[in-house]
């Protein structure tokens, strides 16, 4: 078995994070509100691990709501790329995002 391919999980997350947007942008409101807390928390633990990379105090992303969620996603993953961070596992978090959205 082969280690995983950062450069095939890099694709795979911009590919991933397009789906979870488009997929956000087309949720009812109460069904947004309702996994909310499924994507502030991997907002959250993003930038936990970004933070601890970087040797940065960690502290609470705030809570704007849903309309400002997928670009404080979206920031996240950016900084998760800028910061080294394997990218493997965040691909495989976006793709169970996706899912438990709907």
């Amino acid at each position: 078995m082969s280690d995983p391919d950062p450069s095939a999980a890099r694709e795979e997350i911009g590919t991933e994070l397009e789906r979870v947007v488009r997929r956000w942008q087309q949720l009812p409101l109460d069904h947004a509100l309702s996994v909310s807390p499924q994507v502030r928390e991997l907002v959250q633990h993003l930038a936990d691990r970004v933070a601890e990379a970087e040797r940065m105090p960690s502290g609470p992303v705030p809570d704007l709501g849903p309309a400002v969620l997928m670009d404080q996603l979206r920031v996240m993953v950016f900084d998760h790329a800028g910061a080294g961070l394997d990218p493997v596992p965040l691909a495989a978090q976006l793709t169970a995002l996706r899912r438990a959205i709907g």
